[in-house]
């Protein structure tokens, strides 16, 4: 395991960032070098299960995250994972695992190996905030994101259920303005930082989503938000693939990009539009971070 000032990690970028979310894998892999934060990618990674396993199969679910724990202590560091779902269920194998032994005998025979368990599972958020530091994190800064009011969204997944992600407050979490406050970002007061975005209901329900995406929309412009920041692909999809469709539906313009947490940390750290994949995203970002003389 790594010592307590190292900045080597594991890396489990989860099926999304190899595929839809390729920005998301693009501007971390990009901001972590810049920021001297080393990400070596679990050899032979495969899919978590997401949100569709655990509902179908508890040991298939279970046994997927163990299998993929596994894996990851071939390389030295704790794990660093970057989409919320893939956090929340390796998070969620872990408390299951330990607290129910007959469970982890199952799983155990289901992997062919005995679970790992303590290994330390660690969204990019806490490795920017808490491995890194704040101090750092603002010291590596070379274009401050003054002027630009961003919109927080956590979602359902980086706090909830209790007692699994410990990754901060349930109920109000500040890990996201922390980290927005460090690069010089103003972050916005607003009602639905927490709400569901529908997840994986973007294709089976669109309707749900397309009514609670709005909903999130909707708060996010009334608290004055340029743009909001998210921690996973599932909400970055529905909120940014979307939009125009939810704009047509309720006959309402927003025009609010959507970036991943490392597209505006790598912003700040003086990284440009294409290392950061800002030309994948659907609603435009350049004119608004044009208009703020962020590029």
């Amino acid at each position: 395991m790594p010592t307590k000032n190292s900045l080597d990690y594991a890396y489990y970028p989860g099926c999304s960032l190899h595929a839809s979310a390729g920005e998301y894998d693009l501007s971390t892999r990009k901001l972590f070098k810049a920021l001297g934060i080393g990400l070596t990618e679990v050899p032979d990674w495969f899919c978590c299960g997401a949100t569709p396993a655990h509902n179908v199969d508890e040991l298939l679910s279970l046994s997927l995250c163990a299998k993929n724990l596994e894996l990851a202590e071939q390389v030295e560091g704790d794990l660093a994972v970057a989409c919320a779902a893939c956090f929340s269920r390796l998070k969620f194998t872990q408390h299951t695992l330990e607290e129910n032994s007959t469970k982890r005998k199952q799983v155990e025979t289901a992997i062919d190996a005995p679970v790992k368990l303590d290994g330390k599972v660690k969204h990019l958020l806490e490795i920017l905030a808490r491995d890194l530091g704040l101090e750092r994190l603002a010291a590596s800064v070379k274009k401050p994101l003054s002027g630009l009011k961003v919109a927080c969204y956590y979602g359902c997944l980086l706090t909830r259920p209790p007692d699994v992600p410990n990754l901060d407050c349930i109920e109000a979490p500040t890990i996201m303005e922390d980290v927005l406050g460090a690069v010089g970002a103003e972050t916005v007061a607003w009602s639905h930082r927490m709400e569901c975005c529908g997840a994986n209901f973007t294709l089976s329900r669109p309707g749900v989503v397309i009514q609670l995406t709005n909903a999130i929309l909707e708060s996010a412009k009334a608290a004055g938000a340029d743009c909001v920041m998210v921690g996973c692909p599932l909400c970055h999809g529905n909120l940014d693939i979307r939009q125009k469709e939810i704009e047509g539906v309720y006959k309402t313009t927003y025009n609010m990009p959507v970036f991943y947490l490392t597209q505006l940390v790598g912003l700040a750290a003086g990284l440009s539009a294409d290392q950061l994949g800002l030309d994948a995203l659907i609603v435009n970002p350049l004119p608004l971070l044009k208009e703020k003389h962020l590029l």
